[in-house]
């Protein structure tokens, strides 16, 4: 089979040319999400055409061959299925019902504690940390300023769970993109992740109590909620069962649709027309990333294919001493993607491979590779200044407060860095992993 010449370094330029595309963009728009992902993947693919050596019909081969990639098309048909699930659950009414549960259970003055929460499940379910801020963020303002609680406290909380979910969720885009990169269960991923996220959630939730303890605010002030339905809720608790469960995510996905569409046949938010309107609807808002990934995975074949991912992994490796050096190299790998591209999903498609290399290299457990690269990505996109949540958070504030003034109050991506770097440099998490192993190897014996 004709190939495409192994150039090293000069390989991994089209990349480079992609990245450049999207930041200069970002920058000279000054909106990091004005021009489409996906064409400034195009551009990078139009210049590995015209970089990498060898045969036309090699470049084209190896685009497509990535493009089709098992996993690849795996992750997209996943974000399909994710998108028709939060748009129809949303238009069956389970969005307004979760949040009206939750602010009518909210003590006045621990709003800023029950926004997290409200926004830790919300974001969970849906599978989204920019459909929480939208959703909870005129929110939280209105309640701070009637209630006298500090705005940048709320925020900060706000962001703080809507990370949470976006880092745990089931169908958040970035589970799905770190496991299927790192070939493990979304199951499998969640266990690990949450050994480092849900101590930082507890201890956020302390800090968060204290502040309200200490706090005062006006006695009064109650969040006003409408009628509160619990049965439209059941979808997204169904979903986090069957997913926490382990049944196969698109068995769960379908479900979900389909329970959410019933909630919304019987109370009328819905009828068969548009049922099936809006899963087209979530099919279409989920294009973006649905090209992006599909792109990205033919223009990292073309640069692997040209030894641009080996240039990087020898390059790494001069850097890279241990075990442990490994999982922070890897860390700040997707790190540095993600404060380029201001897109946590897309850093993880980007340097998946690479990770995933470096994790073989270095022995490391794929589920916890999952963890790593979701928790660093989801940790520089919830702090970036000009990153969507971000953007969001200050916009619906009208110029009150700026990011500089959230960044103080942003408690729990600030402990989940510190519980992430401690999995890396103690033996907590990786213990686990052995003991779970050890524990299923018999099981496998006996099965064989």
């Amino acid at each position: 089979m004709d190939q495409i010449q192994r150039t090293g370094g000069v390989a991994l330029v089209p990349f480079l040319v992609f990245v450049a595309t999207f930041l200069g963009s970002g920058i000279v728009l000054d909106d990091f999400y004005a021009l489409p992902s996906p064409v400034a993947v195009v551009c990078g693919i139009v210049a590995a055409f015209i970089l990498l050596k060898g045969s036309i019909n090699a470049k084209v081969d190896a685009l497509i061959r990535g493009c089709g990639d098992s996993q690849i098309m795996t992750m997209c048909l996943i974000y399909l299925l994710a998108g028709a699930f939060a748009v129809v659950a949303k238009a069956a009414g389970g969005v307004d019902a979760t949040v009206n549960l939750g602010l009518s259970a909210i003590p006045v003055q621990y709003l800023a504690l029950g926004i997290f929460v409200l926004a830790s499940f919300l974001s969970t379910a849906t599978g989204t940390s920019v459909g929480a801020v939208v959703a909870l963020g005129p929110i939280a303002v209105g309640l701070a300023e009637q209630s006298g609680t500090s705005l940048p406290l709320m925020l900060g909380a706000l962001l703080g769970g809507a990370m949470f979910g976006d880092n745990l969720s089931f169908i958040s885009d970035t589970t799905i993109a770190a496991t299927q990169t790192q070939g493990c269960s979304m199951k499998d991923k969640f266990k690990v992740n949450i050994l480092i996220a849900g101590p930082a959630a507890l201890l956020t939730i302390g800090l968060l109590l204290f502040a309200g303890f200490t706090n005062g605010v006006a006695p009064d002030v109650l969040p006003a909620v409408q009628e509160i339905s619990f049965w439209k809720i059941v979808p997204y608790l169904l979903v986090l069962f069957l997913a926490i469960y382990g049944v196969n995510v698109f068995v769960v996905l379908m479900l979900g649709i389909v329970a959410s569409g019933a909630v919304g046949l019987a109370g009328g938010e819905l009828d068969l027309l548009l049922f099936s309107k809006k899963i087209y609807e979530g099919f279409t808002g989920m294009t973006e990333i649905f090209l992006l990934s599909m792109l990205t995975g033919g223009l990292a074949e073309m640069v692997r294919q040209a030894g641009g991912i080996q240039f990087l992994l020898d390059k790494a490796n001069n850097l890279i001493r241990s075990y442990r050096s490994s999982q922070v190299g890897i860390g700040l790998l997707v790190s540095g993607v993600n404060s380029a591209i201001a897109n946590n999903t897309v850093s993880i498609v980007v340097t998946g491979p690479v990770a995933k290399d470096i994790s073989q290299r270095y022995s490391i457990d794929n589920r916890k590779t999952a963890a790593l690269i979701d928790i660093f990505a989801c940790i520089v996109q919830g702090l970036l200044p000009y990153g969507a949540q971000m953007l969001i958070l200050v916009s619906f504030t009208g110029g009150k407060v700026s990011f500089l003034d959230i960044l103080p109050y942003a408690w729990y991506i600030y402990l989940l860095l510190l519980f992430a770097l401690l999995a890396i440099y103690t033996p907590f998490v990786d213990r686990l992993l052995a003991d779970k192993q050890s524990s299923e190897l018999p099981r496998k014996v006996i099965a064989n």
